[in-house]
């Protein structure tokens, strides 16, 4: 089947109404997948060690089964790695996704021949909710390129294959893409993020590319290196055609401006959120806010207040006892063997018909130095509105804690690559703080009741970040620049 067939107009429409139909009643959609995951969770070690069995109800399950990390599952993990049958799914998993933690060292997140799919059809799903909801499948008939980690990959002591999330994915390209697809696995292998990106740039200049796919600040880096190498003032001369961005790792609206400048217009975007644990969510369609929560592919969600996580008594929801504009946090069960698993990430409902969420941060990754508990979410829509009041064009920008200043009072210090600089950064900062201000309220009692001093810009020299993050070694990839960090480990690199 060609490609322009498979991803034809009528054939996303037609999918677009069958996910309708499979999610209508989001409560029991969720409990189907539910017991599908315990009707083979229970042949499990796990399984046999927590009573699982296919129809218990949810009650039992929750109660069997305590909320886990990646700490509290290790040690059945430890033993799936080493090849042992039967831990937390039937048989041995197909790949474990290599992964970094901030407590735990080096992660290895089981993916299964039953949580695979989850992966391929909610990236498909995507893109055909783009083509139901745009009208348009102009993309097809080009080059789509595909900014990920490296494809090739090792093997644990058991025998079983392991990499990245986007290197085991590139693997499973359906055949329908493979024609289309840049760059080549040649290029895609190369280790150095530097030297990769330039290689990828001189393979796809000549080609028309209509589709790009990739984490904002490497897609970024492409741009201008293939700037840089054709001497054209935007994408756009190079690549008439380009037509779509679809991205997901971090929040699009600080970059949005220096994309505009580097492409030439405003890009059409389709925003995902995958993870080592599963492909939790996508845009289903243009213009929406948030992305359609991933409730028939594979994974059972639970939602737990973020204020009260980590809390004995605080509740554990499912999807339809969810509100809008609450902060939660997210614990999943999959088909890859992760039992009530706290990814770490926490989310707010923009929409229930369909469910659809935002990114706000993470569970451990906020500010909350002085009390204060910032999150995300908070300080990237800051930035990001102060950025288009000023006329300033980010690069990046990382956000610190400064407790014991030589003089004066403790305060937040923002970290600023900028591209274009305001022409006032003492208005900048001020306006910045205020915007945070304006987003937390614990923020704004300390600013007002002078516990802490207004916020601090520094700017930095262009290519800092980049520099900052080679020298940790996660340059590229699926490797994401901190936003917010509770100590001065990233400022200090910095």
């Amino acid at each position: 089947m060609g490609l322009k067939a498979s991803l034809s107009k009528p054939f996303a429409r037609a999918a677009m109404v069958e996910l309708r139909m499979r999610t209508s009643q989001p409560g029991v959609a969720q409990i189907k997948q539910l017991n599908e995951i315990l009707k083979s969770a229970e042949k499990t070690s796990f399984g046999k060690d927590h009573n699982l069995k296919e129809g218990m109800s949810l009650e039992s399950f929750q109660k069997n089964v305590p909320v886990r990390d990646y700490e509290g599952l290790k040690s059945y993990v430890e033993r799936a790695v080493k090849g042992e049958e039967d831990v937390l799914w039937p048989g041995k998993p197909m790949y474990f996704c290599k992964t970094s933690g901030t407590t735990s060292g080096t992660k290895y997140i089981p993916i299964t021949e039953d949580s695979l799919p989850n992966h391929l059809i909610s990236a498909r799903n995507a893109l055909l909710g783009q083509i139901a909801g745009s009208g348009k499948a102009d993309f097809v008939s080009g080059k789509m390129m595909f900014l990920q980690g490296s494809p090739e990959l090792e093997e644990t002591k058991g025998g079983i294959k392991l990499g990245r999330l986007s290197g085991i994915v590139a693997h499973h390209v359906p055949n329908y893409l493979q024609r289309n697809r840049l760059p080549s696995m040649e290029a895609n292998s190369i280790q150095d993020w530097e030297n990769k990106v330039k290689a990828i740039v001189q393979e796809t200049v000549d080609q028309d590319l209509r589709l790009i796919s990739g984490i904002p600040t490497w897609v970024q880096m492409y741009f201008e290196q293939l700037l840089k190498f054709t001497k054209a003032e935007t994408v756009q001369e190079v690549f008439p055609n380009l037509s779509l961005f679809v991205h997901g790792g971090s929040s699009y609206a600080p970059y949005a401006e220096r994309f505009k400048q580097l492409i030439g217009f405003d890009i059409e975007r389709v925003e995902l959120y995958p993870a080592s644990e599963g492909f939790l969510a996508y845009q289903d369609k243009p213009g929406v806010e948030g992305m359609r929560l991933n409730i028939a592919e594979g994974i059972f969600f639970e939602f737990v207040p973020a204020d009260k996580f980590g809390e004995e008594d605080a509740p554990h929801l499912t999807v339809d006892q969810t509100d809008l504009g609450v902060n939660y946090a997210i614990v999943i069960t999959t088909k890859a063997g992760l039992y009530r698993y706290a990814i770490g990430d926490t989310v707010k409902f923009v929409c229930n018909k369909p469910y659809r969420v935002i990114v706000t941060g993470r569970t451990k990754h906020f500010i909350s130095a002085f009390g204060e508990h910032v999150i995300a979410e908070e300080v990237e829509s800051a930035i990001a509105e102060v950025s288009t009041k000023h006329e300033a064009v980010i690069r990046d920008f990382h956000l610190a804690p400064e407790v014991a200043p030589k003089k004066g009072l403790p305060y937040h210090e923002w970290f600023v690559e900028f591209e274009s600089k305001p022409k006032s950064m003492k208005d900048f900062s001020s306006d910045l703080c205020e915007a945070l201000q304006a987003r937390n309220t614990y923020y704004s009692d300390l600013v007002k009741g002078k516990v802490i001093q207004n916020a601090v810009v520094k700017s930095v020299k262009k290519n800092s970040f980049n520099k900052a993050m080679s020298s940790m070694g996660k340059l590229g990839g699926q490797n994401k620049v901190p936003r917010l960090s509770n100590d001065r480990t990233f400022a200090d690199q910095l």
